[in-house]
């Protein structure tokens, strides 16, 4: 197993598990490494320190280059049948709107602003875009919203 310090667009830090390291690319390309704060899948990996143990010896072989500082807490749940059925829902709307109209990727905000100066067809898209952009998109009278969380990394 291979933990992982993460951290998303938002700032958020988190920890994660893997079996490998393409395990973990594997799910970060599908979208399900997501940040357990925002929901945000823009997720990197950060600098840790390695633990590298010698053969006879406990400890680490090394030492660490970059103390490794305890993460902050997370905020965890555990679910009501209520909240899990809300969980199913919103994970049924994200299918929905994933499925039911055009991946325009990283460059959602441009295709969105086309869409709105009559430029390209509109159409229901959806895609990557900064907190920035969104907010610029509001701010010029394009309404987006955030697409609710994939949750199948976590059943």
């Amino acid at each position: 197993m291979i933990r992982y310090a993460l951290r998303c667009e938002g700032g958020h830090a988190f920890e994660s598990w893997f079996p490998s390291f393409e395990a973990y690319e594997q799910q970060r390309q599908r979208g399900l490494v997501a940040c357990p704060l925002c929901g945000s899948a823009k997720v990197e990996k950060q600098l840790m320190a390695p633990s590298v143990v010698r053969a006879g010896r406990a400890g680490p072989a090394i030492p660490a280059a970059v103390p490794e500082a305890a993460p902050p807490a997370q905020p965890v749940a555990l679910m009501s049948p209520q909240d899990q059925e809300l969980r199913a829902k919103l994970q049924a709307l994200r299918t929905h709107l994933t499925e039911n109209s055009d991946y325009v990727g990283p460059g959602f905000a441009d295709e969105a602003r086309r869409m709105h100066a009559g430029e390209s067809v509109h159409r229901s898209i959806w895609g990557e875009a900064t907190a920035e952009d969104a907010r610029a998109l509001a701010e010029d009278g394009i309404e987006v919203v955030p697409l609710p969380p994939a949750f199948e990394d976590c059943n």
